[in-house]
């Protein structure tokens, strides 16, 4: 069964970033001038991150080749 919603330490390894950029991500709001991290959900005192917001975040970053 694919996992669809992950917690924090899950969702920084997913995407190849640490615990502490998400952190202060959501701590910090939107920087002008720095890319903002992924969208999350807070239920209760908890972060969690849907796995279609990390890839759509992931998506921003894709250099595309011209042939």
């Amino acid at each position: 069964m694919e996992k669809h919603v992950f917690n924090e330490k899950e969702a920084a390894f997913y995407l190849g970033v640490s615990v502490t950029f998400l952190q202060h991500d959501r701590s910090n709001g939107i920087i002008v001038g720095k890319v903002p991290g992924p969208d999350y959900l807070k239920i209760g005192g908890r972060i969690r991150y849907l796995k279609e917001d990390l890839d759509s975040w992931l998506k921003m970053f894709k250099v595309n080749r011209a042939s």
